[in-house]
This record gives structure tokens, sequence and C-alpha cells, in this order.
């Protein structure tokens, strides 16, 4: 039995991550709840699981819940809320599936803690990756992925050294855009932004599907997650969604990990690890699948992979800086303020008047991030 602690449970990943304990009973047990401003599915989650803790961003919303669960669960609420559920002493692993920065100091808590963490928020390894990993390496817990790419690379690798390997290739769906003509490209609509072919995710993430920034992002994960530098983290185009991700080894052999599209298949495994638990949820036929094809990503209409290369490669503070930025121009272009393609341009715009700071101490690295989401605004 494991006991965990959700920090996001009303968001996508949290919600599927709330089906799997559902599913295992006897493996999951649901320690902690976090929430944004979601407070009615906060409150029926907490009655179904009857957590030890819950806790919601806003101090008046905690003080309605304590009203209406009574002597249920205890509640917190805000930033410090977070750092308490991370910190349950009892519980075993931390899901962190916050959008945006607001998991990166529950995630270092939970670490210091003695707790392991399983990471579907791309922005903590994005923005402090070395910090994160060096933490976790110090107080001897396992850094998990729930991303489905990374947890790919995670059971492909089977601890293999990062010597053994040729390259780590990350598979993009392609999003909405992938045969859209690049002048074309300035005409996109919101709405047609957020319509994704292969999977239902939060506002953010979509549009970052749509402009390929997630896959940016997730290179930069991947650089910490697997000790490996950028330069050997590739991206290839797959729109069916079904080969999650790969690694080709220095003797040219490749594997791959398969499965029908479902981010309830990562997550189980990331809490169930190093177990594989029997599940009937995920179901996957090869034979109907048919063909599964692959491509090359275009560089000159997703300029997002290339501006991440660079920010993965230079370190320091500009990765903090590429991800700050990006959520600002993601804001910005979701409230009709910019256009689809000046989302990249924004980002760009930014690195480009950004003072590196190599190996920089987390003060630094949140001054960055402070600092790029005023540049960044229009």
């Amino acid at each position: 039995m494991k006991n965990v602690v959700l920090l996001g449970s009303t968001g996508s990943i949290g919600t599927s991550t709330i089906k799997v304990a559902e599913d295992l009973p006897d493996h999951i047990r649901l320690l902690g709840l976090a929430a944004g401003n979601n407070i009615d599915l906060l409150r029926e989650q907490t009655r179904r699981h009857r957590p030890e803790a819950i806790s919601i961003s806003a101090p008046a919303k905690a003080a309605e819940l304590r009203d209406s669960l009574g002597a249920v669960t205890d509640v917190y609420s805000g930033g410090e809320g977070l750092i308490k559920l991370a910190t349950l002493p009892t519980a075993d692993i931390v899901l962190i599936a916050i959008v945006g920065t607001a998991g990166l100091q529950p995630a270092l808590a939970a670490i210091r803690a003695g707790k392991d963490i399983a990471v579907a928020s791309k922005e903590i390894l994005v923005m402090a990756g070395e910090i994160v990993m060096s933490e976790a390496r110090k107080h001897g817990v396992r850094v998990l992925a729930v991303d489905s790419e990374h947890s790919a690379i995670f059971q492909c690798l089977e601890d293999k050294p990062p010597g053994s390997v040729r390259s780590l290739w990350l598979t993009a769906s392609g999003g909405p855009f992938r045969t859209t003509p690049k002048e074309d490209f300035a005409h996109i609509t919101v709405e047609r932004a957020l319509k994704h072919p292969s999977w239902v995710m939060g506002q953010k993430i979509t549009i970052d599907s749509a402009t390929l920034f997630n896959k940016g992002l997730e290179m930069i994960e991947a650089r910490w997650l697997f000790d490996i530098e950028v330069g050997r983290v590739r991206v290839v185009v797959h729109p069916q969604s079904v080969v999650h991700s790969m690694v080709e080894f220095v003797d040219g052999s490749l594997i791959a990990q398969l499965s029908t599209p479902d981010m309830c298949l990562p997550i189980q495994y990331a809490l169930t690890y190093p177990n594989r638990v029997r599940s009937e949820r995920v179901q996957t036929n090869i034979a109907q699948l048919g063909s599964l094809t692959f491509e090359e990503p275009d560089l000159e209409r997703f300029p997002s992979l290339n501006l991440a290369r660079r920010a993965g490669e230079l370190g320091g503070t500009m990765p903090a800086v590429l991800n700050a930025a990006n959520e600002v121009a993601v804001e910005a272009f979701v409230n009709r303020r910019i256009s689809f393609i000046q989302i990249p341009q924004t980002v760009a715009r930014v690195m480009d008047r950004h003072e590196l700071v190599a190996h920089p101490k987390l003060e630094k690295i949140l001054e960055a991030d402070a600092w790029a989401r005023k540049e960044a605004v229009v």
C-alpha cells in the first residue's frame, strides 16, 4: 500500500490519478488532496476518499470546507497548505500535478522530508532540475516521471547507464497544426489551438502542444531526469500517439514503449513502481492500430523546439526564463492580446534580453522567473 499525496487533484492529471486510486484500492491510499479553486470537486473527492488532510488556494474557501466537512479531515490553504501536505509524516510519495511554478517549493519540501515525488508538472524540472535532482540524491529519494513520454523512457531504460544511450527519442503528436501551412499560422484562433487530436488536457498544456513548447520543455525535463545532455534528446512526430517514446542505445538498438493513449497508465506506473499491478483500464489492440508513422518536426513552423534546445544547452537560469515567458505568452494568446505566432516570438525576445546566471541557487531562479514574467508582458 502506497500513501499518496496528490497536489492538483481537480485537474486533468489529478482526476486521472483519482481513477487509478479507485482502480487499485489495495495498493493506493489517497492521504492528502490539494486543489486550486474547484471547491465542489475537492469536497466530493474528500468525502469519497477521506484523506488525512486537504488544501485549497484561498483561505476563505478553506474555511468553507471546514464548515461543510466537519472533523472528517484537516483543511489547509495557500502555499503553506501545499507544504503541509507535501511533508505529511505518513506519506510515501507526493504526486505534483499543479500547473505552472507553484509545485516547485512543495516538491523540494517533500524531497527534504524524505518523500519520493512523481512529477507531472514540467516546470519543476525545467526551472530547477539541477537543484531538484541534487536534493533527491542527497536525501536518497526517487523522482519519478508522470508524463507519458518520460515514463516511457524510464521503462525502456531499466536503469541502464547514460553512457549506454545514443539518443532519447521523445514522440510528439504534432498537435492540431501538424499539417497546417506556415502562412496560415498568423490566423490560428484560440478555439482551433485548443482542439488537440490525441489528448484531453488542461488549457495551458493544450496550447503548448499546439506550439510544440510542451515537447521543448520535455527535452529539458528529460535532460535532468535521465542525467543526459540535451544534445542527445531528440524529438520525432508520431501522430498516432501510441509509441510514447523510445531509447536508442549505442549499439543501434531502439526500445520503445507502446500503449493506447491514456494518462492512467504512466500515473499507475509511477505510483506502484517498482511493481507492475494488474489493471484492466488500458487495453491496446495491436492489430487494430494499423500503421504507425513518424516524421521530422518542422523547425520553421515550430521554433519552440530550437528555443528550448538553446535554453537547455545554456542551462543556468535560461530554462526558467523560457518557461516563464512562455506561460505569460500563452495567457496573452488565450486572452486574445497576441497572435499564435507571437508566442515563440515573445519567448525569443525575452531570452535574448536575459543575463544568464550559471548554476544558480533557488533564489536566483525565482528572480529570473519573476523578471521574465514582467519582461514578457505585452
